[in-house]
Protein backbone atom coordinates (compact mmCIF):
# COMPACT_ATOMS: atom_id res chain seq x y z
CA UNK A 1 0.00 0.00 0.00
CA UNK A 2 2.38 2.15 0.98
CA UNK A 3 4.51 1.74 -2.62
CA UNK A 4 1.24 3.03 -4.49
CA UNK A 5 0.63 6.10 -2.43
CA UNK A 6 4.09 7.55 -2.65
CA UNK A 7 3.80 6.48 -6.42
CA UNK A 8 0.47 8.03 -7.10
CA UNK A 9 -0.63 10.35 -4.41
CA UNK A 10 2.62 11.25 -2.14
CA UNK A 11 5.71 11.81 -4.08
CA UNK A 12 4.58 10.39 -7.91
CA UNK A 13 2.91 13.56 -8.95
CA UNK A 14 5.60 16.20 -7.58
CA UNK A 15 8.35 14.42 -8.97
CA UNK A 16 7.02 13.79 -12.30
CA UNK A 17 6.23 17.32 -12.14
CA UNK A 18 9.80 18.49 -11.40
CA UNK A 19 11.96 16.08 -13.57
CA UNK A 20 9.86 15.65 -16.36
CA UNK A 21 10.96 12.04 -16.99
CA UNK A 22 11.92 11.63 -20.84
CA UNK A 23 11.15 8.01 -21.54
CA UNK A 24 12.26 5.91 -24.72
CA UNK A 25 11.34 2.41 -25.21
CA UNK A 26 8.65 2.20 -22.37
CA UNK A 27 6.74 -0.43 -24.81
CA UNK A 28 9.28 -2.94 -24.36
CA UNK A 29 8.00 -3.99 -20.99
CA UNK A 30 5.66 -6.61 -20.62
CA UNK A 31 2.47 -5.66 -19.65
CA UNK A 32 2.12 -8.73 -18.01
CA UNK A 33 4.52 -11.49 -16.56
CA UNK A 34 7.81 -12.19 -14.91
CA UNK A 35 10.34 -9.52 -16.37
CA UNK A 36 14.09 -8.71 -14.72
CA UNK A 37 14.65 -5.45 -15.60
CA UNK A 38 18.46 -4.71 -15.59
CA UNK A 39 19.77 -0.95 -15.27
CA UNK A 40 22.74 0.60 -15.31
CA UNK A 41 23.51 2.61 -11.82
CA UNK A 42 24.60 6.09 -11.67
CA UNK A 43 22.97 8.00 -8.58
CA UNK A 44 21.52 7.25 -5.62
CA UNK A 45 17.81 8.46 -7.27
CA UNK A 46 18.05 5.70 -9.87
CA UNK A 47 16.00 4.14 -6.89
CA UNK A 48 13.66 6.89 -7.33
CA UNK A 49 13.19 7.96 -11.11
CA UNK A 50 12.62 3.91 -12.23
CA UNK A 51 9.92 2.85 -10.32
CA UNK A 52 7.93 6.30 -11.60
CA UNK A 53 7.95 5.48 -15.05
CA UNK A 54 7.31 1.90 -14.96
CA UNK A 55 3.63 1.16 -15.02
CA UNK A 56 4.23 -2.27 -12.81
CA UNK A 57 5.85 -2.53 -9.67
CA UNK A 58 9.15 -2.75 -9.33
CA UNK A 59 11.38 -4.27 -7.09
CA UNK A 60 14.66 -3.91 -6.07
CA UNK A 61 17.37 -5.29 -3.91
CA UNK A 62 19.51 -2.24 -2.13
CA UNK A 63 22.07 -2.40 0.47
CA UNK A 64 21.25 -3.50 3.44
CA UNK A 65 23.00 0.19 4.72
CA UNK A 66 20.36 2.15 3.73
CA UNK A 67 17.97 0.40 6.34
CA UNK A 68 20.58 0.53 9.43
CA UNK A 69 21.16 4.37 8.96
CA UNK A 70 20.37 6.49 12.26
CA UNK A 71 18.92 9.34 13.23
CA UNK A 72 16.21 11.58 11.08
CA UNK A 73 18.08 10.57 7.57
CA UNK A 74 18.59 7.43 8.30
CA UNK A 75 14.82 6.59 9.46
CA UNK A 76 13.52 8.89 6.52
CA UNK A 77 16.13 6.43 3.64
CA UNK A 78 14.45 3.40 5.19
CA UNK A 79 10.96 4.29 4.84
CA UNK A 80 11.20 5.50 1.41
CA UNK A 81 12.98 2.17 0.64
CA UNK A 82 10.37 -0.01 2.68
CA UNK A 83 7.61 1.82 0.93
CA UNK A 84 9.29 1.41 -2.26
CA UNK A 85 9.39 -2.45 -2.05
CA UNK A 86 12.95 -2.67 -2.05
CA UNK A 87 14.94 -6.07 -0.41
CA UNK A 88 17.71 -5.50 1.53
CA UNK A 89 21.03 -7.79 0.81
CA UNK A 90 23.71 -8.16 2.63
CA UNK A 91 27.08 -7.30 0.35
CA UNK A 92 29.50 -9.30 1.69
CA UNK A 93 28.10 -12.33 -0.46
CA UNK A 94 27.59 -16.14 0.40
CA UNK A 95 24.52 -16.90 1.97
CA UNK A 96 22.93 -13.43 1.98
CA UNK A 97 23.29 -12.61 -0.98
CA UNK A 98 21.78 -15.88 -2.02
CA UNK A 99 18.91 -15.21 0.25
CA UNK A 100 18.24 -11.86 -1.73
CA UNK A 101 18.52 -13.50 -5.20
CA UNK A 102 15.80 -16.17 -3.46
CA UNK A 103 13.21 -13.72 -2.83
CA UNK A 104 13.60 -12.09 -6.26
CA UNK A 105 13.08 -15.48 -7.74
CA UNK A 106 10.13 -15.28 -5.23
CA UNK A 107 8.78 -11.95 -7.24
CA UNK A 108 9.25 -13.68 -10.33
CA UNK A 109 7.40 -16.61 -10.06
CA UNK A 110 4.59 -14.66 -8.88
CA UNK A 111 4.47 -12.75 -11.97
CA UNK A 112 6.16 -9.52 -10.93
CA UNK A 113 9.47 -7.41 -12.20
CA UNK A 114 12.37 -7.98 -10.67
CA UNK A 115 14.71 -4.81 -10.69
CA UNK A 116 18.38 -5.48 -10.38
CA UNK A 117 21.69 -3.24 -11.12
CA UNK A 118 24.15 -5.95 -12.82
CA UNK A 119 27.08 -3.73 -12.11
CA UNK A 120 25.92 -4.01 -7.88
CA UNK A 121 26.77 -0.80 -6.72
CA UNK A 122 26.70 2.86 -8.24
CA UNK A 123 29.23 3.86 -11.20
CA UNK A 124 32.33 5.44 -9.46
CA UNK A 125 32.36 7.80 -12.59
CA UNK A 126 29.74 7.16 -14.69
CA UNK A 127 31.35 4.65 -16.99
CA UNK A 128 29.91 1.12 -17.19
CA UNK A 129 31.47 -1.67 -15.38
CA UNK A 130 31.33 -5.27 -15.38
CA UNK A 131 27.78 -7.10 -14.37
CA UNK A 132 28.06 -9.39 -11.67
CA UNK A 133 26.47 -12.98 -12.70
CA UNK A 134 23.32 -12.41 -10.06
CA UNK A 135 21.38 -11.43 -12.98
CA UNK A 136 22.16 -14.39 -15.28
CA UNK A 137 21.38 -16.77 -12.24
CA UNK A 138 17.55 -14.86 -12.09
CA UNK A 139 17.07 -14.91 -15.57
CA UNK A 140 18.43 -18.56 -16.20
CA UNK A 141 16.50 -19.97 -12.38
CA UNK A 142 13.06 -18.15 -13.63
CA UNK A 143 13.17 -18.27 -17.34
CA UNK A 144 12.16 -14.42 -17.17
CA UNK A 145 12.87 -11.87 -20.01
CA UNK A 146 15.70 -8.96 -19.03
CA UNK A 147 14.88 -6.08 -20.06
CA UNK A 148 17.67 -3.49 -20.17
CA UNK A 149 17.35 -0.45 -19.19
CA UNK A 150 19.55 2.99 -19.40
CA UNK A 151 19.47 5.90 -16.87
CA UNK A 152 21.14 8.69 -19.32
CA UNK A 153 21.73 11.29 -17.02
CA UNK A 154 20.87 10.60 -13.16
CA UNK A 155 24.23 11.43 -12.19
CA UNK A 156 23.85 14.88 -13.48
CA UNK A 157 20.55 14.84 -11.88
CA UNK A 158 21.85 13.97 -8.61
CA UNK A 159 25.45 13.31 -8.86
CA UNK A 160 27.25 11.01 -6.06
CA UNK A 161 27.64 12.47 -2.25
CA UNK A 162 25.05 15.27 -3.40
CA UNK A 163 21.52 15.36 -1.08
CA UNK A 164 19.27 17.94 -2.99
CA UNK A 165 18.73 16.70 -7.03
CA UNK A 166 19.67 19.26 -9.37
CA UNK A 167 16.59 20.46 -11.63
CA UNK A 168 16.48 18.90 -14.91
CA UNK A 169 14.61 16.56 -17.16
CA UNK A 170 15.99 13.10 -16.70
CA UNK A 171 15.88 10.48 -19.22
CA UNK A 172 15.70 6.66 -19.77
CA UNK A 173 15.34 4.33 -22.12
CA UNK A 174 14.46 0.78 -22.42
CA UNK A 175 16.49 -1.75 -24.82
CA UNK A 176 13.98 -4.66 -26.64
CA UNK A 177 13.58 -7.91 -23.81
CA UNK A 178 16.45 -10.41 -23.84
CA UNK A 179 15.60 -14.15 -24.72
CA UNK A 180 18.21 -16.31 -22.76
CA UNK A 181 16.00 -19.86 -22.93
CA UNK A 182 18.41 -21.75 -25.13
CA UNK A 183 20.52 -21.88 -22.02
CA UNK A 184 17.60 -23.77 -20.19
CA UNK A 185 18.55 -25.38 -17.49
CA UNK A 186 21.97 -24.11 -16.85
CA UNK A 187 21.87 -22.38 -14.37
CA UNK A 188 24.65 -22.57 -12.13
CA UNK A 189 27.50 -23.05 -15.21
CA UNK A 190 29.44 -19.94 -14.35
CA UNK A 191 30.75 -20.13 -17.90
CA UNK A 192 27.25 -19.83 -19.14
CA UNK A 193 26.28 -17.50 -16.35
CA UNK A 194 29.40 -15.01 -17.59
CA UNK A 195 28.22 -15.21 -21.05
CA UNK A 196 24.82 -14.24 -20.07
CA UNK A 197 25.99 -11.44 -17.88
CA UNK A 198 28.23 -9.95 -20.40
CA UNK A 199 25.52 -10.14 -23.11
CA UNK A 200 23.11 -8.15 -20.67
CA UNK A 201 25.82 -5.43 -20.30
CA UNK A 202 27.06 -5.00 -23.80
CA UNK A 203 23.50 -4.09 -24.42
CA UNK A 204 23.51 -2.15 -21.56
CA UNK A 205 26.95 0.16 -23.16
CA UNK A 206 25.02 -0.03 -26.90
CA UNK A 207 21.95 1.93 -24.71
CA UNK A 208 23.87 3.98 -22.51
CA UNK A 209 26.60 4.95 -24.92
CA UNK A 210 28.96 4.89 -21.55
CA UNK A 211 32.18 3.75 -21.75
CA UNK A 212 33.08 0.50 -20.84
CA UNK A 213 35.61 -0.93 -17.87
CA UNK A 214 36.07 -4.55 -17.40
CA UNK A 215 36.45 -4.73 -14.10
CA UNK A 216 34.53 -4.36 -10.64
CA UNK A 217 33.42 -1.26 -10.12
CA UNK A 218 33.72 -2.20 -6.45
CA UNK A 219 36.58 -3.37 -6.68
CA UNK A 220 37.42 -0.23 -8.41
CA UNK A 221 36.68 1.83 -4.97
CA UNK A 222 38.39 -0.53 -2.72
CA UNK A 223 41.56 1.15 -4.16
CA UNK A 224 43.52 3.16 -2.40
CA UNK A 225 43.40 6.74 -4.25
CA UNK A 226 46.92 8.22 -5.33
CA UNK A 227 48.03 11.10 -3.01
CA UNK A 228 48.18 14.28 -4.66
CA UNK A 229 52.09 16.12 -4.92
CA UNK A 230 52.35 19.03 -3.24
Amino acid sequence: MLYWLLKYIILGPVLRLVFRPQVEGREHIPATGPVILASNHLSFSDSIFTPLIVKRKVTFIAKAEYFLGKGIKGWLTKMFFLGSGAIPVDRSGGRAARAALDTQLQVLRAGGIAGIYPEGTRSPDGRLYRGKTGVARLALESGAPVVPMVLLNSDEIQPTGQLIPNLGRVRIRFGRPLDFSRYAGMAGDRFVERAVTDEIMYELMELSGREYVDTYAQKLKQQPTEPVPA
